[in-house]
């Protein structure tokens, strides 16, 4: 299927030159370079994968026709008959496989695992060295596929304390375990970090609202949620979840830092509010984009770049993904702001223009989404007796 005698002499010269361009000060990350590093990876994936050629080919695209990094065909990480098909002028082609690797290797791991520890020490633990770390999302043997709990793994080995744990194993959620270690870091005044998934988090703020239950964390905790806001779980707003965190956990706004974490991107990106917090920047929160990247919002009418500040779906163009693709085409509706972007929901496939969809579902679906909001409250249900015996 691939080309991978080509692949092989390929893939250490182009990693080489990724990792020197990553290395070096900003002022040596030009644009020019940049362009020339994606160009390159996109003739190597050309190369390299039957599929992504025989559907560039299919699309009038090859190494020949392109000049610039905007150009490169990118991947789309959604099905795009759902969508009514795109055209060829989209600049998207669709391959079989969209979560799973194209074309993987060790060296990509590697140096996907070596940025996001970058990111992660820039963006949530620029303070401290290490942090006590609650992670709110499967274990990775339980959630093989899920790659927001293997990263969390390799940031808690890089970041974390020895006391770090996952509170979700085949048993289900621990949340003894996480009421336990809520009250330990209040009396202690220890501060900890509370990493996982959006509606986790969410069902237990909720859950301590109507029992009665507050925490006051000691300064310098954080909250790390990614998940929400692009179309797996919406039941309340941002706002109103940071008016939460505040209320329930004692958290200000500026240490909840959202991630954009998804299957297709090797790269993660984070909020700016807690980096900038700390630094004294007066910025707008949004996700700051690394030099080895750039991401834009495209009008899904016509798939051509939208202004500035005006919604549309997320396009992520990555030197460090050279396992999917360089260029992802999401479904996720955001729009570009002065320092970055941000994410606004999911887009509403039947609508066509960059409408949101508001219906809170899991991936899994409507049904899966009843399921698992019915073993959620069930499982929250007995916090109150719990918080009770910890007194």
């Amino acid at each position: 299927m691939n080309n991978c005698s080509f692949a092989a002499k390929s893939t250490k010269g182009i990693d080489s030159n990724i990792v020197e361009f990553i290395c070096k000060a900003h002022e040596d990350q030009s644009d020019e370079r940049f362009n020339e590093l994606a160009l390159r990876e996109f003739e190597f994936l050309y190369r390299a994968s039957t599929p992504y050629r025989d559907s560039c080919k299919r699309n009038n695209f090859s190494p020949g026709t392109i000049n610039r990094w905007e150009e490169i065909p990118a991947v789309a990480s959604f099905s795009m008959h759902d969508a009514g098909g795109l055209s060829s002028a989209s600049g998207v082609v669709e391959l079989e496989r969209k979560r799973g690797p194209v074309f993987p290797d060790k060296d990509t791991v590697v140096l996907s695992s070596t940025v996001n520890n970058l990111l992660a020490k820039t963006f949530l633990f620029p303070d401290i060295e290490r942090i006590k770390m609650l992670l709110a999302v499967p274990v990775p043997l339980m959630a093989p596929g899920m790659v927001m709990a293997s990263g969390l793994k390799r940031l808690a080995q890089r970041f974390g304390t020895p006391e770090s744990r996952f509170l979700i194993s085949f048993r289900g959620l621990d949340l003894e375990a996480l009421a336990g270690a809520l009250r330990r870091a209040e009396k202690l005044r220890e501060p900890l970090a509370l990493l996982g998934a959006t509606f986790v988090i969410d069902y237990f703020l909720d859950a301590c609202e109507k029992e009665g239950i507050r925490f006051d964390l000691p300064e310098g905790s954080r909250i790390v949620d990614s998940g929400g806001y692009m179309g797996r779980y919406v039941k309340c707003t941002k706002e109103e979840y940071f008016r939460k965190c505040k209320r329930i956990l004692g958290v200000e706004e500026n240490h909840c830092v959202n991630a954009l974490w998804i299957c297709e991107s090797s790269t993660v990106y984070f909020d700016n509010v807690l980096r900038n917090s700390l630094s004294g920047l007066v910025k707008e929160r949004c996700k700051e984009m690394p030099p080895w990247t750039r991401v834009i919002a495209v009008d899904p009418r016509d798939f051509k770049r939208a202004p500035k500040g005006k919604p549309g779906l997320l396009r992520l163009y990555d030197l460090t993904n050279r396992a999917m693709a360089f260029a992802v085409q999401t479904d996720k509706i955001g729009f570009e702001t002065e320092d970055g972007f941000e994410v606004a929901g999911k887009w509403n496939k039947s609508i066509g223009t960059a409408d949101i969809d508001r219906s809170p579902q899991h991936p899994g679906g409507g049904t899966v989404t009843k399921l698992m909001d019915f073993f959620m409250r069930r499982k929250f249900s007995k916090l109150g007796g719990i918080c009770s015996r910890l007194k």
